[in-house]
């Protein structure tokens, strides 16, 4: 891990991880839609996942503004 972080590399991490982050969200959703077939309650979980990497993911955007 490197020691010194400058505005530049932090800007390109944040944006690696919101992409991270917005690619598992739509992944954890369609997963969960296959889910639902054997389990409702392990699909509702999932989608509860799903919708806590988003807030996750608005708190990466907020820190990208505030850099």
């Amino acid at each position: 891990m490197e020691k010194d972080i400058n505005k530049e590399s932090a800007s390109h991490m944040l944006h690696h991880w919101i992409e991270h982050n917005e690619s598992h969200s739509k992944s954890f959703r369609e997963r969960a839609e296959q889910v639902r077939a054997i389990s409702e309650k392990a699909a509702a979980d999932i989608n509860d996942a799903a919708d806590l990497m988003d807030k996750c993911t608005q708190m990466l955007k907020k820190a990208m503004q505030d850099l």
